[in-house]
């Protein structure tokens, strides 16, 4: 059977892929979209869309019991159908995934539902996926995006079943383990900790690196660590796993630091360490596109593997792995092939959100990494205990904290933590991009009362000009 000819072939439907794919329909290319699961990829369908319809199921249970104790409202028992919770994510879930098969039909780029693979520069081989025979064998085109994504890491010898879980299995769970063991403290780790506090379960987070959230500003994850531990969350941090074992019906988990080893009998087991980019079995090398070290695929600034028609972003491609870079990083791919557009996305200017309780997001620079790269770091931060909305609501924990440059006050990056911090982040984010100033930033009218004013004030404070504080 003779092959389909497109312009361009996107591997991947995900957040960088479905994204990518739209906007070079856009640019009048003849496009398809080639996906092994569900329109949406690991992101809608397994991560960032059904996690967050968790946490929202978290928060609503909370706010709930935060009404009964302090705003004189009154409710009866409160009681949570944890398999209706579960669930309900998976509408979600589903209801985005049919959004993003609309949206590619309504672009006119063509969904191929089954596996990809590179059997030459222009040429993708094409085999069953989840039961479905592709229309053709093969498809060509001018150009292929690579857009596969990541998948969850696990340690060596573990096998999933039986309550150990990674964050796919954890999505499916239908019934609340009364005791968890998180292995990691990153993002992942942290919003399932705070969703299963949140519904009842006795939760021990591990984590081999002194703090939680590795990596995040010091002052962040050290309010963090108070604020889980009035959660009654137990934290083993500078404890390095070690192994495990089914113990009847229950897991031994042995972990060790503070030079001991610790045993934890629990019922389930959440590995969330990390992610590990999808580039295997993709007949890379029938292509020459080689790998960088990881497993990514190894790419320049314009997205141009070492293949010259083959082209990758997102994860699979390298960090940092979030499904907003893959999407700037798609659009900005094809935009470069088609000639309008001649440089890529600046991952300096590129946000981190965790959706736990409570939030934090990030952009640029922390002041540790500012000043080991010997900039003149200039500081500013506020409270939210210090806000006039966030009392009203009573959500006063965490802060705003902005890292401003030597001499004009440039805005290099800034943290938040605290009641809303992944919407308002968008607002310094901005200020980066337009190479703002605090000054610029601290003298923007902001409505009041209002959680964004707590980042005027932060921006006041780099010259010690706030007024609320």
């Amino acid at each position: 059977m003779p092959a389909a000819r497109y312009d361009l072939i996107v591997i991947g439907s995900g957040p960088g892929g479905y994204v990518a794919a739209i906007r070079a329909s856009q640019l009048k290319m003849r496009v398809a979209v080639v996906e092994r699961d569900r329109p949406g990829g690991v992101c809608l369908n397994w991560g960032c869309i059904p996690s967050k319809a968790l946490l929202n199921s978290a928060d609503t249970l909370e706010t709930i019991r935060a009404a009964a104790k302090e705003h004189g409202i009154q409710v009866g028992e409160i009681r949570a159908d944890f398999s209706h919770v579960i669930a309900r994510s998976r509408e979600v879930a589903e209801k985005l995934s049919r959004g993003v098969r609309y949206l590619l039909k309504k672009n006119q780029v063509d969904l191929i539902e089954a596996s990809a693979q590179l059997t030459g520069p222009n040429t993708v081989a094409l085999s069953r996926a989840d039961g479905k025979t592709p229309p053709v064998e093969s498809i060509e085109a001018g150009r292929i995006l690579i857009a596969t994504g990541s998948s969850e890491k696990l340690f060596p010898g573990m096998k999933i079943g039986d309550s150990l879980l990674t964050s796919h299995e954890a999505l499916l769970l239908d019934h609340l383990p009364r005791s968890i063991v998180i292995i990691g403290a990153g993002a992942v780790g942290l919003e399932f900790g705070f969703f299963y506090q949140a519904f009842g379960a006795q939760v021990t987070v591990v984590e081999m690196v002194n703090q939680l959230l590795p990596g995040f500003d010091a002052e962040v994850a050290e309010e963090l660590r108070r604020a889980y531990a009035r959660r009654g969350v137990r934290m083993l941090l500078g404890h390095a796993y070690r192994s495990i074992a089914r113990n009847g019906s229950a897991w031994s988990v042995t972990v060790e630091g503070e030079g001991e080893r610790k045993t934890l009998q629990t019922e389930a087991v959440l590995v969330a360490v990390g992610r590990a980019p999808l580039s295997g079995g993709l007949g890379l090398e029938k292509a020459g596109v080689e790998l960088a070290e990881g497993g990514f695929i190894k790419i320049d600034e314009t997205f141009h593997t070492s293949c010259p028609s083959v082209f990758a972003i997102g994860d699979v491609a390298r960090p940092p792995l979030l499904a907003h870079k893959a999407s700037a990083e798609g659009v900005a791919a094809v935009e470069i092939m088609a000639g309008v557009r001649k440089i890529g996305v600046d991952l300096a200017a590129v946000p981190a959100c965790v959706y736990c309780e409570p939030e934090v997001a990030t952009v640029g620079l922390t002041e540790a990494q500012a000043r080991r790269s010997a900039i003149e770091v200039m500081l500013g931060k506020f409270p939210f205990r210090a806000n006039g909305k966030s009392v009203a609501i009573n959500q006063t924990e965490g802060f705003v904290k902005l890292v401003a440059s030597r001499p004009y006050r440039e805005i290099i990056g800034c943290q938040i933590i605290g009641r809303g911090a992944t919407e308002l982040i968008s607002e310094v984010t901005l200020g980066k991009t337009l190479e703002a100033t605090a000054l610029e930033l601290g003298k923007t009218v902001h409505p009041h009362p209002t959680l964004s004013e707590a980042i005027m004030e932060a921006a006041l404070a780099v010259d010690g000009e706030e007024i609320n504080f």
